[in-house]
Parts: structure tokens; C-alpha cells; sequence
């Protein structure tokens, strides 16, 4: 865990240039471990999204609700989806249009599940100053310290962000064509709105397509050993 002294944030504009648009679903389970099928499904409805600094979250339910535990990953277990379960796709907003166009109103095979997509609404990006990815795809054989290393390494090298306090959650593999994905999550705190915007927009490695590298806001790191 890296943790140093925060300091004082001043308020900036945030910029619409990228934004989430989310889907509602008509969908009443999904495969645990989706994210490359979803990835597939969209790219062959969308296939601009390979090109257009996109990112594709993976669809996400609550841990627990009415008894129900949600399952981990492997062994072709399904999340039970709710009324208020959305897809979520990381965009430019000019790209906004032409992906509600895309979407809106079919029906994708999921690892074997229908998903329904239907209206779209577009969310623009805030400035929390602690965002969590469930999934980033690092270097593999890294321990958790190699592993902060790298975050802390490439988020000043590439993204101008210093890392103040961080936090290296489980591990979880993805399964693809060509194997298991390995990844970890991930949360940042105490960054400035500008860090935490940039790095929402830009992402953190590869597998953008596939959920990885995502940051959305959260509450800290005791929501974070909670979730795990």
C-alpha cells in the first residue's frame, strides 16, 4: 500500500469530451466472467469502438441482495441482473449518437444469455477524488508491491499523476480465447480533480475493451476491503 500526506485540491471544469453512456438491460443473468464475450458481441455491433479510445465496462450487480451472494469467478456461474442493472461504454462524446444508434434495440448472445439493450443516456465524468477499477491488466508474476510499483511508475510516466494512496485488491483471471487474463483491482485515493479525470478518460494498460483499466468513483479504501 502506498500512502502519503494528501493535499489541497482546487475546483476545476469538467470537460464532456468523454462520457458513460448507460444502456438499460433486459437480461435476467448473465455469465460471472463476461468480459470477453461482451467485449466480441459489441465489437461486431459496434466495430468503430476498436478505434475510438473506448472502454467497456463489465456489467456489475450489487454483492448481496435478498440473501442472494454474488458469485466469484469460474465455474460458469451467473449473476442474476436487476431492473436497474446497466451496460455502461466509456466514449467521446461525439461518439455519443452513433453508439445509441448502434444499440439501442438489439439483442447480443452473451456466453450464451440474451442481453437486450435498450435506451442509452450519457453520464459525464465528475472528479472523486478516489476511483476504483476492478480490473487492471498488468505485467504478469507481479506481487502486490511489484504490482504498486508499476501502477505508481506508469501513472507518472505516462499520466502525470503522482500516486499518494493506493491499494492493491485480489487478483482475478479473465478468460480469453488464448487463456486466463490475469488482473488485479485497483483503488487511487487522494488524487486532485484534474489527475482523477484524466485518468478516468485515458485508463490504466491494456484490455480497455474488456473492463480492465476502468476507474469509476468510490468510497474509499474501507468500501474497498469490504468488496473484497
Amino acid at each position: 500500500m502506498f500512502w502519503q500526506d494528501e493535499e489541497e485540491t482546487s475546483a476545476i471544469t469538467i470537460p464532456d469530451d468523454i462520457v458513460d453512456v448507460l444502456f438499460t438491460l433486459q437480461c435476467r443473468s448473465l455469465p460471472v466472467d463476461h468480459a470477453h464475450a461482451l467485449s466480441q458481441a459489441l465489437l461486431a455491433a459496434v466495430p468503430w469502438l476498436a478505434e475510438a479510445d473506448a472502454g467497456i465496462h463489465t456489467i456489475h450487480v450489487a454483492g448481496s441482495q435478498n440473501g442472494w451472494e454474488r458469485p466469484s469467478h469460474g465455474g460458469g456461474q451467473h449473476l442474476l441482473l436487476s431492473r436497474r442493472t446497466k451496460l455502461s461504454i466509456r466514449v467521446p462524446e461525439a461518439r455519443v449518437a452513433a453508439l445509441k444508434a448502434a444499440l439501442e434495440g438489439i439483442s447480443l448472445d452473451i456466453g450464451g444469455a440474451e442481453l437486450g439493450i435498450g435506451a442509452g443516456k450519457p453520464k459525464r465524468l465528475g472528479k472523486p477524488t478516489t476511483l476504483f477499477a476492478r480490473y487492471v491488466a498488468g505485467p504478469e508474476d507481479l506481487d502486490e508491491e511489484a504490482f504498486l510499483r508499476w501502477t505508481a511508475e506508469r501513472l507518472r510516466e505516462q499520466l502525470d499523476i503522482r500516486v499518494r494512496k493506493a491499494l492493491c485488491g485480489k487478483q482475478t483471471p479473465l478468460t480469453t480465447p488464448n487463456g486466463a487474463l490475469p488482473t488485479r483491482s485497483l483503488m487511487l485515493a487522494d488524487l486532485k480533480p484534474e489527475e482523477s479525470l484524466r485518468l478516468q478518460q485515458q485508463g490504466l494498460g491494456p484490455h480497455r475493451l474488456m473492463g480492465c483499466g476502468l476507474f469509476i468513483p468510490h468510497k474509499g479504501i474501507d468500501a474497498v476491503h469490504k468488496a473484497e
